[in-house]
């Protein structure tokens, strides 16, 4: 007589092999050990030949992330050992993304604290041939251009974004909006080519003045205006306009004392982050405002120096001997990154402490 094995006794004995790995599971750091094996392997196996750290890294990506997969697979099931191969793959997405920003922020640490003293800051670049010079012409005049950039842009930005909210209707909205998604994606190169062709066309072909920059910057800077105030003021609660309304205040004095008031901590941080994104442009300032050595506060009277193109000019044309004009370069390049990262964290702090309070 033969025995057989019933299907159900098959499915359960398979149910159990499954329960019996999904009770198991890995310690939390065999993804992390994983990972420090495969880097191990990677640095061995770049050792034998020439070194590359790139190689090493994708070496540590690929071998740690199908490590981590088999020996879940193996131990925890197929399920958990899925789970961990997508955890390894969005963690390892975002170191490698990671790379590239802390070496160039490395790089630029590393070339540019060299220059970072007071002849830098306190100095222009009138009669140095070599050693020695600043930047105190170029800071002055990014200071210069990107306030009047700022005088420009905030004010049409913000009441363009105003409209648009509050009285914006139809066909005229639709085109605004349509014009303003346009001036978001446009080049650098094409605002500093308006910038110089308006002005041009009244004080001739080969003008250079700060406020051609500051107009051409205010192309770039309008439109992230707008579509940061739009969605901030979008965000203010209907019935706070209601509310006003039914007492009797008019529209205009309704926005002025409880929409902006209101929406004053998103604004704040929308107009910071778009100054930090047109304070490092240079092909804009290239064409508007070009290059000076010496110092000069009048926008309005020929060419002003900015970091941007300073750098930019220190670097390709160094003169001879060429490195400390190079130096100069990695020192404006810190300093351009610095300023940035400076204008995030007002940023931040403005969305902190300006946030209207809703505890009681």
């Amino acid at each position: 007589m033969s025995l057989q094995t019933s299907p159900t006794s098959t499915g359960a004995s398979a149910d159990d092999a499954t329960a019996g790995r999904s009770r198991r599971r890995l310690p939390q750091w065999a993804s992390v050990a994983a990972f420090l094996a495969a880097a191990l392997v990677a640095v061995l196996l770049e050792l034998l030949g020439e070194f590359n750290i790139a190689l090493v890294v994708i070496y540590t990506v690929v071998l740690g992330t199908v490590a981590a997969y088999v020996v879940s697979r193996v131990v925890e099931g197929r399920r958990k050992a899925t789970d961990r191969l997508v955890t390894c793959l969005v963690v390892s997405a975002f170191g490698i993304a990671v790379v590239p920003l802390v070496a160039l922020v490395w790089t630029v640490v590393g070339r540019g604290i060299e220059r970072l003293d007071g002849e830098f800051f306190g100095s222009s670049l009138v009669g140095i041939v070599g050693e020695g010079g600043g930047a105190y012409h170029a800071i002055m005049g990014t200071l210069i251009i990107t306030l009047l950039t700022t005088l420009i842009s905030v004010p049409i930005g913000l009441m363009t974004a105003i409209y648009l909210v509050e009285y914006g209707r139809g066909r005229l909205k639709r085109s605004i909006t349509f014009l303003v998604d346009v001036m978001t994606g446009i080049p650098s190169i094409v605002a500093g080519l308006f910038a110089y062709a308006l002005f041009a066309l009244f004080f001739g072909p080969g003008i250079r003045l700060g406020i051609m920059g500051a107009v051409a910057l205010s192309v770039l800077m309008i439109p992230v205006v707008v579509r940061s105030a739009e969605e901030v003021l979008k965000l203010v609660p209907n019935e706070l306009r209601e509310a006003a309304y039914a007492l009797g205040v008019p529209k205009w004095r309704t926005i002025v004392k409880v929409v902006i008031p209101t929406a004053i901590a998103g604004l704040g941080t929308g107009v910071t982050l778009a100054i930090a994104r047109v304070v490092g442009e240079t092909a804009p300032l290239l064409i508007t405002v070009g290059i000076t050595n010496g110092t000069n506060l009048d926008p309005f009277d020929s060419r002003m120096a900015s970091l941007p193109v300073y750098a930019y000019y220190q670097l390709t044309q160094p003169g001879v001997p060429p490195e400390y004009a190079i130096d100069r370069a990695w020192t404006a390049a810190l300093l351009l990154i610095m300023l940035v990262m400076g204008l995030n964290v007002v940023a931040r702090l403005i969305s902190r402490f300006f946030a209207p309070k809703t505890g009681r």
